[in-house]
This record gives structure tokens, C-alpha cells and sequence, in this order.
């Protein structure tokens, strides 16, 4: 059962990505400048980061971790327990802020921040999810 919700997470997860980056053509300018472009910008990637605590979260009742307090401790159990690289997991934590800062302070966003996050914060998306897919299928 957790096995199979992973896998919808993931796949959702890159659903989410792929929207993005059909978003990324013009971001700054259409950031500033078109209501419903920046709505749906913004959403896809809090529905991303979201995703993201989601899986971090499935995979730690998988492996039968202890559950995390906050959002990013979720990344540092991972981490911890070399389900992912530690360093990566201590990065990649920082996405768990990110979340809260769109759910809660989406109306200072700055476009050219969310543009320029889009560029590195997508691969590093991705590369969780390869990292995720090798730790769930990994043999304990």
C-alpha cells in the first residue's frame, strides 16, 4: 500500500516538474505581468515541494523510521538513516521552507527569485526523486 502510494508521489511529483518547465519561457517578465501565468506558477511549485515532504514522509513509514516532527526533519531522518546522501537530504531540506513560504508569504514573492529558483531547484527535484526510487528499491 505505501509501496504504491511512492509510486503515484513520484509520479505526480514529475507531472508537476514537467508543468513547470513548460512555465519557464519568459518567467520574469510574464511573472510580473500576467495574473493567471503567476497563479499557476506559484502553485505548481508549492503542489512540487508539498509532494516532495509527502515522499519524504512515505518512504520513512516504509523503512519504519521514526516520524518526523517538522517538515524538514523529514529530509534529516532520510538522511540520517542513508536512505538518501546526508549532504543531499541536508540541502534539499531547505524545500520544506520553501513550501511554507509559499503557503504563507506568497504575496512578497520576488518573480526574479522564483525564475531564477526554477532553473536549479527543478534538477535537484529530480534528482530526489532518483534518489528516492534507488533507496525504495534497494534491498534492505
Amino acid at each position: 500500500m505505501i509501496q504504491e502510494r511512492i509510486e503515484q508521489k513520484k509520479a505526480r511529483i514529475l507531472e508537476y516538474v514537467g508543468l513547470i518547465k513548460n512555465l519557464q519561457d519568459d518567467c520574469p517578465a510574464r511573472f510580473d505581468t500576467d495574473p493567471v501565468y503567476r497563479g499557476a506558477l506559484l502553485h505548481y511549485l508549492y503542489l512540487t515541494a508539498d509532494s516532495c515532504i509527502a515522499l519524504a514522509i512515505l518512504t520513512i513509514k516504509l523503512k519504519a523510521l521514526r516520524p518526523p516532527q517538522t517538515y524538514s526533519e523529514a529530509f534529516y531522518i532520510l538522511g540520517t538513516n542513508r536512505i538518501i546522501d546526508p549532504d543531499f537530504a541536508n540541502s534539499f531540506a531547505r524545500i520544506a521552507g520553501f513550501r511554507n513560504f509559499l503557503a504563507h508569504d506568497y504575496e512578497t514573492v520576488d518573480g526574479r527569485q522564483i525564475c531564477n529558483y526554477l532553473f536549479s531547484g527543478l534538477d535537484e527535484v529530480e534528482e530526489y526523486i532518483s534518489r528516492i526510487e534507488q533507496a525504495v528499491n534497494r534491498p534492505e
